[in-house]
């Protein structure tokens, strides 16, 4: 699906395009007084070529990078990146995927760790086309962050005069601020891990542990990879990003810092919990290890004492002993209860 957004610098006003018209005069794209988005959700074959071919055509590379989690769904998105060419800026980011947000909090229908094996369970792909009058936007599944621009837009309509790339701004803004809640959520979830963790240590809430640090991974991956790229988009290394709007960028830039910071932290008492839930159940197999190992002490004199007592041998003392039953099993008892004192007294028990 295209769709294409034209605003005159001169009339103020927004309309929609048909991109045939576009098609018609691509020359449309270059004129100062007019702003174009063209945005294509889960685009055809079809209508790629007809935009980034015939209507703005771009670098073969660029377009391959684009289609990556068409032609790749198994490896999910391709990673973030920043590349400038003569005419246009190319941009891919990895905004959280709806079906993930949708299952925040909820164990049963959150990813597992089995099916985590890639990313493409938790993020979705971004591409964006930048020049001095025109932003072109792509991806294969409906993301908030393009609703929700377009929706400010259609209320600040002014707004877009200032440009692509501060439209731009706003859809990167957006993308960093969807990671809010995951980051609460997995803060949320390690806190409530960290207290069952002490009281009673079970293999689900290892499970629970794992998956969770297998998200920690992949969202420290992603946002290390953006974070690199709002570096460059804020310190001004691209002529296409005006420099009023890189004081936009860099308070985008601030925000994934923090993000990224929260992030290395959840890693790191992730792995403190992995460590403390294996040296907990270290300790508890150590303790049933031990009263076993006290059982079987116990029990050993009596099993001697049993023994002795149970060969068949013709002439032995105390065979005729009219007592020697019960004897034996009060040695027996002894032998047990001065075992267990000793134990105490050893402070083993």
């Amino acid at each position: 699906m295209i769709y294409c957004f034209s605003w005159n610098r001169l009339t103020k006003t927004i309309q929609c395009l048909e991109p045939a018209l576009l098609e018609k005069n691509p020359d449309r794209l270059n004129n100062p007084d007019e702003i174009i988005w063209i945005d294509l959700s889960n685009p055809t074959e079809e209508e790629e070529q007809l935009v980034l071919r015939r209507i703005k055509p771009i670098h073969t590379l660029s377009l391959e990078d684009m289609t990556y989690l068409r032609r790749h769904p198994e490896t999910g998105p391709h990673f973030p990146k920043v590349e400038e060419f003569p005419e246009y800026l190319f941009v891919i980011v990895n905004p959280l995927a709806r079906r993930y947000r949708k299952h925040l909090g909820t164990e049963t229908d959150a990813p597992t760790a089995q099916e985590a094996g890639e990313s493409s369970n938790y993020f979705t792909q971004l591409s964006a086309i930048l020049t001095r009058t025109t932003l072109i936007t792509h991806h294969f599944e409906p993301l908030d962050c393009i609703d929700e621009v377009m929706s400010f837009l259609g209320r600040h309509r002014t707004m877009v005069d200032r440009g692509p790339d501060y439209i731009f701004h706003l859809l990167l803004d957006n993308t960093v601020d969807e990671f809010v809640p995951v980051l609460d959520y997995i803060d949320d979830s390690l806190d409530e891990i960290e207290l069952e963790l002490l009281e009673n240590p079970t293999r689900k809430l290892f499970m629970r542990l794992v998956r969770l640090k297998r998200e920690v991974i992949l969202l420290r991956k992603t946002l290390i990879h953006e974070r690199e790229i709002l570096v460059r988009l804020s310190r001004g290394e691209f002529d296409l990003v005006e420099t009023r709007e890189t004081a936009y960028y860099r308070n985008v830039y601030d925000h994934l810092l923090r993000f990224t910071e929260l992030i290395e932290s959840s890693r790191e008492l992730t792995t403190d919990l992995m460590q403390s839930y294996l040296a907990s159940t270290s300790n508890k197999m150590n303790e049933i290890m031990k009263a076993l190992a006290m059982i079987s002490t116990t029990i050993l004199p009596m099993s001697l004492i049993a023994g002795i007592y149970g060969m068949n041998f013709k002439y032995m003392p105390e065979l005729e002993f009219p007592w020697g039953y019960p004897a034996s099993l009060l040695i027996m008892l002894v032998a047990g209860f001065g075992s267990f004192l000793f134990f105490r007294w050893r402070k083993w028990f």
